[in-house]
């Protein structure tokens, strides 16, 4: 049985699962927290144009994989931004405001306080900024341009000058590096330094790690929503790596509220920015360096979260590596709605997950090692839709709107 021709995978176990361990324990809930999650998703509720984006059912996939079922969170809507991002850089920059404001003032305020103009002052001389592939820049760009600071927004040399253009949309400045995404981080955060800038990273170092937490929490309120859109728990998850900021998110949010008997957890990401699989087999996170020239710009990273590695250590069942080739044709299966599902918009980065459970379930060997049989239920993530036009039209062969068009 083939679903997909590009069939080139690995499938590592992780050495480091604690399946039995307390989420609290090892200081996890310092990280990403349930009390911290209701804050998050009390303030994200509240913005204007706010929905759940829907869950869609992949039955016919799931019938060919040999499945019972497969989910696929569909955030190709989400804020109007076309991406699950927007539910973090922006929330991390209404924090930053919200922190400086109650450093100047000793009052702690909500969002609707700050987007009504109260504290112009205070905000308006605020710039923050970041490294970005894309997604994460836009959904900072937003945050800033809707609560009213400057934005300064760090793009490598391979970043397309469609995502650029998305991001200047939104009144922010963009500045191309040489170099990967790793070296436009170290960019970003030189400049903020010499200029007293806000970095708004999603992915935490040595000394920088309130953000990327607030980061990560954001991306939270998405979990919830899947896992209250379902009529029982999924049995299996698979999401994507990049710096591993979304997956240990994903399965934070699982391990708080399913425990032990959290779904088996798979993060997959592509052969040429593998730092999660290399950093599981090592024991410890693993930088990979070179121009990570995968066409999933969104995971084109090289180095670990080390917020994120303290959550994936432990807590993810496997990690897994797949091909450009597969992800391109999994795109195409979406928009063609293959095996009489629906078709949907998917962006390159949003199904790298979707290709791990299509690539496990019909290797017989994976497959076993996963525990995926005729009852398993698969919840994915298609974190973005066509945020490059172009690229979409290329991989694709028609536009995201004839696609929309023939849903």
């Amino acid at each position: 049985m083939s679903v997909l021709e590009s069939r080139r995978f690995q499938l590592a176990a992780n050495p480091g699962l604690s399946r039995t361990a307390a989420y609290d324990e090892d200081g996890r809930a310092d990280i990403l927290s349930n009390r911290a999650f209701e804050v998050a998703r009390s303030e994200i509720t509240s913005w204007t144009g706010y929905q759940e984006t829907p869950l869609r059912s992949l039955s016919g996939l799931a019938r060919e994989l040999g499945i019972r079922q497969v989910y696929y969170k569909d955030e190709g809507g989400r804020f109007g931004i076309g991406s699950f991002k927007a539910l973090g850089g922006a929330y991390a920059v209404f924090r930053l405001i919200q922190k400086e404001i109650e450093r100047k003032t000793g009052k702690q305020v909500h969002a609707a306080e700050i987007l009504s103009g109260a504290y112009r002052d205070v905000v308006s001389r605020m710039t923050v900024t970041c490294a970005t592939d894309g997604n994460h820049g836009r959904s900072v760009a937003w945050g800033a341009q809707m609560f009213g600071c400057r934005c300064v927004i760090y793009v490598h040399e391979t970043v397309s000058e469609g995502r650029c253009a998305a991001i200047e949309q939104y009144g922010a400045e963009v500045r191309r590096v040489p170099g990967n995404y790793d070296d436009a981080v170290r960019q970003a955060d030189q400049d903020a330094n010499s200029n007293g800038w806000f970095v708004v990273s999603d992915t935490s170092y040595d000394g920088y790690v309130s953000v990327p937490r607030d980061v990560m929490q954001g991306y939270s309120v998405m979990v919830d929503e899947a896992l209250r859109q379902m009529a029982s728990p999924p049995t299996h998850v698979f999401v994507q790596g990049g710096v591993g900021g979304l997956a240990a998110a994903v399965c934070a949010h699982l391990w708080q509220c399913y425990g032990s008997r959290r779904p088996v957890y798979v993060v997959v990401e592509p052969e040429k920015a593998d730092c999660l699989y290399r950093s599981a087999l090592a024991g410890k996170p693993v930088a990979v360096h070179g121009a990570l020239d995968t066409i999933m710009a969104g995971l084109a990273c090289g180095e670990v979260s080390l917020l994120a590695w303290q959550i994936l250590r432990p807590g993810a069942d496997a990690f897994m590596t797949m091909s450009d080739e597969a992800a391109a044709e999994m795109m195409r299966i979406l928009a063609d709605g293959h095996f009489g599902d629906q078709p949907i918009v998917s962006g390159e980065s949003a199904v790298a997950g979707l290709v791990g459970v299509a690539l496990a379930a019909t290797d017989r060997d994976a497959r076993a090692r996963l525990a995926l049989g005729p009852d398993s239920v698969a919840l994915v993530f298609g974190t973005e839709g066509a945020t490059d036009q172009d690229i979409y039209r290329q991989i694709v062969g028609r536009s995201a709107d004839q696609v929309r068009a023939a849903a």
